[in-house]
């Protein structure tokens, strides 16, 4: 079984350091953000090993675009490696609950095996025992 993991980000507050490896984010966006501090978490996230981002919430179209141009600006954009890589799509009229059923069942990447999740969710308080909970209700209905 996969590895879901939880992650609260104070609006405008430095990311953690996360542990190394591949992982897929949900972007649980509930309140809006600079584009600078939109942009910092975007090149946090390519540099820490998303592979596979989905955003949800206020402006997710604009994550989708700030991590795309993060990728770019790390990598020269006609030789990004197929391992380094980052998917992105963004889930503004879709509920939350579709797009936990999204990263279960649709969010894979070509050539790395993505088994760690974190939902990051970007708020003045924490959601983590209500958007875990989500995520293992999707998880179990769909016999994970």
């Amino acid at each position: 079984m996969d590895d879901v993991r939880y992650l609260h980000l104070l609006p405008g507050n430095e990311p953690p350091d996360l542990p190394a490896g591949a992982f897929r984010a949900i972007v649980v966006v509930s309140e809006p953000v600079t584009v600078e501090w939109r942009n910092l978490v975007s090149d946090w996230l390519v540099r820490s090993g998303c592979l596979y981002m989905m955003a949800w919430g206020h402006e997710c179209t604009f994550w989708d675009d700030s991590v795309d141009y993060a990728m770019i600006a790390i990598h020269n954009p006609c030789e990004i490696p197929d391992d380094n890589f980052v998917m992105t799509t963004w889930h503004d009229d879709e509920p939350l609950e579709e797009v936990f059923w999204y990263s279960e069942n649709c969010a894979s990447h070509p050539t790395i095996d993505l088994a760690r999740t974190i939902i990051i969710n970007i708020a003045s308080s924490d959601r983590s025992a209500e958007l875990l909970r989500a995520y293992r209700i999707v998880r179990y209905e769909e016999g994970g």
